[in-house]
This record gives C-alpha cells, sequence and structure tokens, in this order.
C-alpha cells in the first residue's frame, strides 16, 4: 500500500498548477487528482486534468479521484490518467441506471415492462443473459434488493470490460477513434 499526495486547486489553473509542481517535488509512488467530481463542468474538469498532467510525472501512475461516466473515463486515459475510482456503476445500478455498450438504461422506465431480452447480449457479467430487462425492471421497481444488485454486477462487469478494451486499444494503437466511437455509444439514453 502506498499514499499519493493529491494535487487540488478547484477550476483555477493558478492553484492546480502550484498544486501539481508541489505534490510532484514529493517523488511519491503515484499522484492523485482530487476536486474534480463535486459539480465542476465537464469540459473544466478536462482543462484540469490536461493541465495537471502536463506538471506531474509520466512514469508515474495518475489517479483522477471519484471519476465517473464511461465517457469521464475515457477522456481521462486520454488526457494521462491511469487510475479511477467512482461510486457511480453501484449508486446508479441501485437506482436503475444501467451502463452497456450502447448507451445507457433507466430501467424505471415503461419500455422494459416487456421486454424480454437479456440485460445486454454479450455482455460482460453473468446477469447479463440470465435475467431479462422486463425482470430486472420489475425487481428495482419493486425494491427488490436482487435488482439492485444484479444492476451493481453488472455496472462493475461493464466498467472493469470497458477498461480492459481501452487497454488493449491503447496498445493496438487504435485508442482515439475506438474512444470516440465508445463515448458517443455509451452516453446515448436508450
Amino acid at each position: 500500500q502506498t499514499l499519493f499526495p493529491i494535487v487540488q486547486g478547484c477550476v483555477y489553473p493558478d492553484l492546480r498548477r502550484r498544486a501539481a509542481e508541489n505534490v510532484a517535488s514529493f517523488e511519491a509512488d503515484g499522484n492523485a487528482i482530487g476536486g474534480l467530481a463535486v459539480g465542476e463542468p465537464t469540459e473544466k474538469m478536462y482543462e484540469m486534468v490536461e493541465l495537471v498532467n502536463e506538471i506531474l510525472p509520466k512514469d508515474k501512475p495518475r489517479y483522477l479521484m471519484g471519476v465517473g461516466t464511461p465517457a469521464n473515463l475515457l477522456e481521462g486515459i486520454e488526457r494521462g490518467v491511469d487510475m479511477f475510482d467512482c461510486i457511480m456503476p453501484t449508486r446508479n445500478g441501485r437506482n436503475g441506471q444501467i451502463f452497456t455498450k450502447n448507451g445507457i438504461l433507466n430501467m424505471r422506465n415503461e419500455r422494459w415492462k416487456k421486454d424480454f431480452s437479456p440485460i445486454e447480449e454479450a455482455g460482460a457479467s453473468y446477469v447479463d443473459t440470465l435475467y431479462s430487462k422486463a425482470y430486472l425492471r420489475h425487481l428495482i421497481n419493486t425494491n427488490e434488493i436482487l435488482g439492485l444488485q444484479i444492476a451493481s454486477v453488472h455496472n462493475l462487469a461493464f466498467y472493469t470490460w470497458l477498461m480492459q478494451e481501452a487497454r488493449k486499444h491503447i496498445i493496438e494503437g487504435d485508442f482515439p477513434s475506438w474512444k470516440r466511437t465508445m463515448v458517443e455509444r455509451t452516453m446515448q439514453r436508450l
């Protein structure tokens, strides 16, 4: 286990720059970027990540704290972030939101009531083909704990799949084009 010093500074470039320089001077095993998942506009977050990552050592892991959506993760990777943590897969799952390769499903919606297709064809988890959208919708709308668990398992597996795919496309050298497609696809509301 190790400690990563945290770069703070809200969306103020001068404060972020000064904090990043200070954090980099510690020569820690890795560095964290904090304070960008508490309501700042997305573009400002990306701008601050770029600014900070120009200063932090490139040979040390860079950890973006508390972020976020599939698009946020992919945009962060493109800007040099190596690690993330976020409650979104489980919190949103517990509220009936499912992240998929083709977009976001709100399982509380009426449209899933009679949809007996799998949660996600060729999904990343066993729950994806074991349960139907209609059944998951029923569980979530009746506040059955199993529904919250299924949604959380699915979302965590999806996020894991997304990061594995990102790594694969970085290695293959086509990450930027793959990322553009995935950001567009994964952020659609279905």
